[in-house]
């Protein structure tokens, strides 16, 4: 099946447009899993939010601490209630946590069932509701495939029209009714967040009388770069990189004249210089068949680096750096193979003077760079 990405689409309105929103998302990845969170603040406006922010914070603190998922929000339980009981901010939240083979988690406090979505209906989850300090916690677990996802929502969608024609709201049957609906008829589920909140919308007249919030946990193939740049410390560990390079999924970039060289060795294939190169600011690129893009190293990366946030249509046509932006850019997963082998041409007074880092330096600034994107980077040295 290869790597699964999970892709997050929201929607959100305000209880009123001019204040902040008291739901707050975010999106943690790792190498084994994806978690996204939906926090409810208790409220709207400004003090929602902040009792939103703060309990995201302070779950993300409690997962890298080492507590497993279900301590997390335990812990965030007991906070939550005690901070009820003393009438102090407090929220609720959802979490999904999807694992790379697809087996999902899903456990909520005080929050709305959540939706299981395919290509053609959906469905309610079934969950196990369990007490913990008098508020009640709700756990489900399923397993999704490419196309299949999960739709976790604020209370201000499933409680929309409310005193306003609906006693008991627009209800969590009355969404699943309404997406499957629009399944049926053929609609993207990728569109599912922005058709319940329009319909939420009008449900409620106009006018939220709560923050309203909808998240689309969605799995599809991930898009997969491969880059390899310096040659490893030790040339004995040549082949054993080239080949592991070489037989991960995805496209396949070779930075470095010294490390294409290597890659053409192993490969058994001839490194020719691009003849058709016509940059007049980037260093030429290479060509060996069955690589996708062979750059020059260590100026070619720092140029990406440096022009990471600019508006693509000013960059400079047939050009390597240009190249590496556009594949770089929609990838959802980089693996970075390092060679820790050290350039002396790094160290020429020249390169220090046009203020270019090093490989041993531009990578991890780069790796961090891409995972402000939502990138997930894996380096790995050798």
């Amino acid at each position: 099946m290869g790597y699964i990405h999970v892709e997050i689409i929201t929607e959100q309105i305000s209880k009123k447009l001019d204040k902040p929103n008291g739901d707050v998302f975010d999106t943690v990845r790792d190498k084994t899993s994806t978690v996204h969170i939906l926090c409810d603040g208790v409220g709207s406006g400004i003090k929602a939010n902040i009792a939103a922010t703060m309990t995201v914070a302070r779950f993300n603190e409690l997962i890298r601490g080492g507590f497993s998922l279900r301590q997390s929000i335990e812990c965030i339980v007991k906070t939550m209630e005690e901070a009820r009981q003393k009438d102090l901010p407090c929220a609720f939240l959802t979490v999904v946590r999807v694992l790379t083979n697809g087996v999902t988690s899903i456990i909520s406090y005080e929050m709305p069932d959540s939706l299981f979505v395919a290509n053609r209906y959906s469905s309610i989850l079934n969950s196990f509701c369990k007490t913990y300090d008098q508020g009640i916690i709700a756990e489900s677990d399923c397993s999704l495939n490419i196309g299949e996802g999960i739709i976790v929502l604020s209370d201000g969608i499933t409680n929309a029209g409310m005193g306003k024609g609906l006693p008991n709201g627009w209800t969590i049957e009355g969404v699943n009714k309404f997406v499957n609906d629009r399944l049926s008829a053929g609609k993207n589920i990728k569109d599912l967040p922005k058709l319940i909140m329009r319909e939420a919308k009008k449900i409620w007249k106009n006018k939220c009388e709560d923050d309203c919030s909808v998240s689309l946990i969605y799995c599809r193939k991930g898009r997969v770069i491969n880059l390899f740049s310096g040659p490893p410390s030790d040339d004995e560990m040549d082949t054993m990189v080239v080949n592991k390079f070489l037989s991960n999924e995805g496209l396949k970039i070779v930075c470095g004249a010294s490390t294409a060289k290597i890659v053409a060795r192993v490969l058994g294939k001839e490194l020719i210089i691009n003849p058709n190169f016509k940059s007049l600011i980037a260093p030429p690129n290479y060509e060996i068949a069955g690589i996708d893009l062979v750059t020059e190293g260590a100026v070619t990366l720092n140029q990406l680096y440096n022009v990471w946030d600019e508006d693509f249509e000013k960059m400079e046509k047939d050009s390597p750096v240009t190249d590496l932006y556009a594949l770089i850019n929609v990838a959802d997963l980089v693996n970075i193979y390092a060679g820790k082998s050290k350039n002396p041409a790094n160290d020429d007074i020249s390169f220090k003077q046009s203020g270019i880092l090093s490989r041993r330096k531009i990578l991890p600034l780069l790796a961090e760079k891409l995972r402000q994107e939502g990138k997930l980077v894996w380096m790995q040295e050798y």
